[in-house]
């Protein structure tokens, strides 16, 4: 069974940073395309980052340059390391896998960026 558990999430003071992660079960992580995605109260879900199988990686118009994703393959990870946050980046971050819309959403990881 495919789950995801994402952690690392806190609160965090505008241009400071969080790192969080993203424990993969049921597949190996780096035969697959990734993604972390975020969801802000009364918006939807928005897709950031994607890692490929191959390591090649892209961003959103809104991360990119602050945000970066990587993955740990022995550990079946994935991270998104954020730097500069914004108080907009005040979400729920979730990974999951674009190309299997079937497979089950994780709980999320709350970030909230506030002085």
């Amino acid at each position: 069974q495919v789950q995801f558990v994402e952690s690392g999430g806190g609160l965090a003071q505008p241009g400071g940073s969080l790192r969080l992660s993203c424990a993969a079960s049921g597949f190996i992580l780096n035969k697959y395309h990734l993604a972390w995605y975020r969801q802000a109260p009364g918006k939807e879900r928005e897709w950031i980052a994607s890692i490929f199988s191959g390591g090649t990686t892209t961003y959103g118009e809104s991360v990119r340059g602050r945000f970066t994703i990587s993955r740990d393959n022995a550990k079946n990870t994935v991270h998104l390391q954020m730097n500069n946050l914004r108080p907009e980046d005040t979400a729920v971050y979730y990974c999951h896998r674009p190309l299997y819309p079937r497979d089950s959403w994780g709980q999320g990881t709350q970030v909230t960026v506030s002085s």
